[in-house]
């Protein structure tokens, strides 16, 4: 095990092992011509046989904690994701191994998805792509509450006006919305959002919005959120857009809500359990538009990474104290 008091290896020392199963980690990354020694892994047997040859692990999914016992030289783990639950920073900190996070990365691909559902539950798209399947060219509709709607004049509300909460915001204000938000501290928030509160101000905004959009962390607080009693809250002509994670929503609760039609629909990109099981009751409702946790997936995924991954070995290798969006 490596001392934690033990300078960072310099660049020419270092070994970086990049571990996905899909993403081109290891070809953006030759394409910055840094001459740093790497290689790239896709399977959790791969990563666990390579273990023992890294200084950095830039990895996410197929993380686990035992991982560790087989990283004598490891000082580094880059998230390639935003969340950072699933690392042990306790084991992290004793052992002097850094962790930073993918903040950001995924800022303008989450929103434009939020904003995507948004305007897709408007204008009945999901319902839409149903009929073209069919070939039925559907008639127009006469009763009104049953029509598309619009974007422009209705509330959005924002749980967790972070940095994809934000730039929701500044979507939804483009296209003629009100938007509402909670947010931990709201004094620190500058833009263009109608109403900024503190997560106290939860109900208010369930009480107010037609569109409700949640882009909050998973914790403590945040978990299980979204229940039978916070659903209730809701405008039975409002829906849920959930981008942020699966476990902010008591299923048990939303699906009896949605096929009773407690509110008029939800957007879901992300699950308690994940893929999503073949028996899982969301796959069959009609109001619910499911994406399989794509996101946060972007062409400019892998670039926006590297920029994070560059600036903090140069940091690292200036013998600086702290990472761009450190968590340990």
């Amino acid at each position: 095990m490596t001392n934690p008091d033990t300078p960072f290896p310099a660049a020419s020392q270092l070994t970086i092992g990049f571990a996905h199963h899909a993403y081109q980690l290891k070809e953006r990354f030759e394409a910055r011509g840094t001459g740093i020694n790497h290689f790239q892994v896709y399977t959790p047997d791969q990563l666990n046989e390579r273990m023992a040859d890294m200084d950095v692990l830039v990895v996410s999914g197929l993380w686990n904690d035992a991982l560790l016992d087989n990283a004598p030289k490891l000082r580094w783990i880059q998230s390639v994701g935003t969340g950072y639950d699933q690392f042990p920073l306790d084991r992290l900190r004793e052992r002097g191994i850094h962790l930073s996070r993918a903040f950001g990365v995924m800022k303008e691909a989450v929103a434009e998805q939020a904003l995507a559902c948004m305007l897709s539950l408007a204008r009945h798209l999901h319902y839409l792509r149903d009929y073209q399947r069919e070939h039925d060219w559907r008639a127009y509709i006469s009763d009104i509450s049953a029509r598309e709607d619009e974007l422009a004049g209705k509330t959005c509300g924002i749980v967790g006006l972070g940095l994809i909460g934000s730039r929701v915001a500044e979507l939804a204000k483009a296209f003629n919305m009100r938007v509402i938000a909670t947010k931990r501290n709201p004094s620190v928030y500058d833009g263009p959002a109608d109403k900024v509160t503190g997560t106290d101000g939860l109900d208010d905004l369930l009480r107010e919005s037609d569109y409700v959009v949640l882009t909050c962390p998973l914790t403590d607080e945040t978990a299980g959120m979204i229940n039978g009693r916070t659903l209730g809250l809701m405008k039975r002509s409002a829906f849920l857009v959930n981008v942020a994670r699966g476990g902010c929503v008591v299923d048990e609760d939303l699906v009896p809500a949605l096929k009773s039609c407690e509110i008029a629909g939800a957007a879901l990109d992300h699950f308690h359990e994940e893929p999503l099981g073949p028996d899982s009751a969301y796959w069959d409702l009609d109001n619910v538009i499911l994406t399989p946790h794509n996101a946060s997936e972007t062409r400019m995924y892998e670039e926006n990474l590297m920029d994070i991954l560059i600036e903090n070995l140069g940091r690292l290798d200036r013998g600086e104290a702290n990472l761009l969006h450190e968590v340990v």
